[in-house]
């Protein structure tokens, strides 16, 4: 597998120290929460420190942003309120009525809603790809097609997308490739260096890592549309507070080390997973049955934290595992340092049912944590009973 890492430094050194100078007034070598809504101005139109405005620019977030950038290998890093936010205001930069984007026939729920029911309305078309099979998205692609939207691993059947490949199709077509990096992490997958044009995170997860706060971003080696970016960021306005960006911050130091750990501890999981006679299929990039093992060993440093499996005994099987698991908190999102466990058909991916996005009914999802992977093994011994 490979040993990315962006620029002359390390990854782990990038994530602890890119965009966190010491503070010039106090020496802090953590970035201070600049809780600030205004800046003084030198005159009138004389700023200090080119703030003015903390929709406009916040030190704390500007820190932050500029982190994201290097961790991505990007020029432009931008931060929001939330995953979607940031969605929101790449699809409104980019797009105009009558464009078309190719989306993924497995795509997180609340990024199929965005452009379903919100998108479509003002004159967007979307349609449905199977993202791991090249040829699929290359019929996909029409003349009016703007963007190829891609996750991988995918959410929530941890499928596997070749970005070199579609990368390639989207340069041949003249579109560009957005690549939702919130499973991998920017530690284990760094898409723009695989030619993508912008990377699209929900920070809430494994970025932040700790369950305790929601946040987007954005990343783009392209100067001009990252200029567009942080112009439509400070006209829509939904941006990271300082509080959440210095969360954020926090929990990207530790990045490195989290994921190294949640990726060993879902590797064991997915094994005993596998050869559990109450499991019927296990989806995880890590097993050589895998169908994206191969692609997702060249493009990622491990195989991340997320498992997901069907249950032999079918959906009211699969709702009771979830039930009686203990250790694995029955709760949505994913990517914090305690383990998840969630039925996606009646939680997360409910604004799918009846889509081409649809999930098993049998299908449950874990975000496996860093705890002592015997615990985690034992508990989810005692839930498929």
């Amino acid at each position: 597998m490979s040993d990315q890492h962006s620029g002359h430094q390390h990854f782990e050194t990038l994530a602890i120290h890119a965009g966190q100078a010491a503070d010039a007034q106090t020496g802090a070598v953590v970035t201070p929460i600049y809780q600030v809504s205004t800046y003084k101005q030198d005159g009138v139109g004389g700023l200090r420190g080119g703030y003015e405005y903390s929709r406009s620019a916040n030190p704390t977030r500007t820190a932050l942003e500029q982190n994201l950038a290097a961790l991505e290998g990007g020029s432009r890093g931008l931060a929001f309120a939330s995953g979607l936010a940031a969605e929101d205001c790449l699809l409104r930069t980019v797009l105009a009525p009558g464009d078309h984007v190719v989306i993924p026939d497995d795509a997180y729920g609340g990024t199929f809603r965005l452009f379903a029911k919100v998108v479509e309305r003002w004159g967007v078309t979307w349609s449905v790809a199977d993202t791991s099979d090249v040829q699929a998205v290359r019929d996909a692609v029409r003349p009016e097609t703007r963007l190829i939207w891609v996750e991988t691993p995918s959410n929530p059947l941890l499928g596997i997308t070749d970005i070199a490949a579609l990368a390639g199709v989207a340069r041949q077509a003249g579109v560009r490739l957005v690549v939702d990096n919130t499973f991998a992490s920017p530690y284990l997958q760094q898409p723009l260096a695989l030619g993508a044009d912008v990377v699209v995170h929900s920070t809430t997860k494994y970025m932040g890592g700790h369950s305790d706060v929601v946040g987007g971003a954005l990343i783009t080696s392209d100067a001009a549309l990252g200029e567009e970016l942080a112009y439509h960021q400070n006209a829509m306005g939904a941006v990271a507070g300082p509080m959440d960006a210095w969360l954020v911050m926090r929990g990207v130091k530790t990045l490195a080390v989290r994921m190294d750990r949640h990726s060993a501890n879902a590797g064991r999981i997915a094994e005993m997973l596998a050869a559990h006679p109450k499991v019927a299929q296990v989806y995880y990039p890590g097993l050589p049955e895998h169908p994206g093992h191969e692609v997702a060993a060249k493009q990622m440093k491990a195989f991340g934290g997320m498992v997901s499996f069907r249950v032999a005994g079918g959906e009211e099987a699969a709702v009771a595992v979830c039930d009686r698991a203990k250790l694995f908190t029955l709760g949505e999102s994913l990517g914090g340092v305690e383990s998840l466990i969630e039925h996606p058909g009646r939680m997360t991916h409910a604004s799918v049912a009846g889509s081409a996005l649809e999930v098993p009914a049998d299908l449950v999802r874990l975000s496996v944590g860093i705890e002592a992977v015997d615990d985690l093994l034992a508990d989810l011994s005692q839930a498929l009973g």
